[in-house]
């Protein structure tokens, strides 16, 4: 099936929704947060599906689920605005972290991945001390390209990847510093744990193919966010919109990269940065979309917010059986 025809699906598109649509929507939402919040962590454990069940693949030598939990919502990158952004970042506690982290586990998934931050690092010491046993995929800042001695300190605890941040390797790219890109993928090497490449533009993952860089995973971002804001301008017409942009030609451009690449891929903002979550029936279609597209080696990284419903839950569900039955 053609990744254009996918993308176009009406369910995907999805269409505004009202104000009398969207508190419905918040209210339904909520109560079900408030029964979930009520259950104690043995009984939400018990009420979802085994661990085992959730589909896998392989990086390196671990076993990796096919839905990965994603830290922006945690540390309140909203992707739409700081009122969000604040919001999510309050909402989050260090105790409702590692209830969130938990909760995944009680679903089947088996990874995390965030950024390289002081929060961060304590949130994830905290979620081990308390006996949790989820892989962690690192994400560098940046900034790294500056202080690259904080690869070995964020190598200190124990990640099974780490990933230069896609805008850093980029600008890099766009920069002709790709020196700098590789000493990065080096001290990643040498520091004994997997090494990922994240980039938004399916340029420069088809560069590292191209090249055989000794690379064991991408991350692939579906929208090329990161695009220079005069390319945007000849794309668009000259005047560009407010904020981030996502443009619906995207999503296909990296499917093809992710299909022709040799190592197992890892793509995010599957929903647009919540740009695609109207209905159930959106999400859904945007999972299978995702899981069309991508190898039965490549998995999903979903960030995920619990304040209002169980999103954990849903999508494990979703991936449990769509992610099984293309594995």
């Amino acid at each position: 099936m053609n990744p254009h025809d996918l993308i176009s699906q009406s369910e995907c598109d999805g269409s505004p929704t009202t104000r009398r649509q969207f508190l419905q929507q918040a209210t339904g939402l909520a109560a079900g947060a408030a029964v979930l919040s009520e259950l104690p962590p043995q009984a939400r454990a018990a009420s979802t599906p085994a661990a085992s069940r959730l589909p896998t693949i392989r990086l390196g030598p671990h076993e990796v689920t096919r839905l990965i939990i994603g830290g922006n919502p945690i540390y309140g990158y909203s992707h739409f605005n700081n009122i969000l952004s604040q919001y999510q970042t309050v909402w989050h506690t260090p105790e409702r972290v590692i209830e969130l982290l938990n909760h995944c586990e009680a679903n089947g998934i088996n990874t995390w991945q965030n950024s390289y931050a002081e929060r961060t690092l304590s949130d994830l010491d905290r979620y081990r001390a308390a006996g949790g046993k989820m892989h962690w995929l690192c994400l560098g800042k940046p900034d790294w390209a500056e202080t690259p001695h904080l690869i070995a300190d964020a190598a200190k605890r124990k990640p099974i990847g780490i990933a230069p941040h896609g805008s850093l390797g980029e600008r890099l790219y766009r920069q002709d510093k790709l020196d700098v890109l590789a000493d990065l993928l080096k001290r990643i090497r040498d520091a004994g744990v997997l090494v990922g490449l994240s980039a938004h533009n399916p340029a420069l993952i088809e560069l590292a193919e191209e090249k055989g860089w000794h690379v064991d995973y991408y991350m692939c971002c579906l929208y090329y966010l990161t695009r220079p804001r005069e390319e945007f301008q000849k794309l668009l017409g000259g005047e560009l919109p407010l904020g981030e942009i996502y443009l619906p030609s995207d999503p296909p451009r990296m499917f093809k990269v992710i299909q022709a690449t040799r190592k197992p891929c890892l793509a995010y903002k599957i929903l647009a940065a919540g740009r695609r979550i109207e209905s159930p029936a959106q999400v859904r279609q945007c999972f299978q979309t995702a899981f069309s597209n991508i190898k039965p080696t490549d998995a999903v990284i979903v960030g995920m917010y619990q304040q209002l419903g169980d999103q954990v839950g849903g999508n494990a569900a979703i991936v449990r059986e769509i992610g099984s039955r293309r594995a």
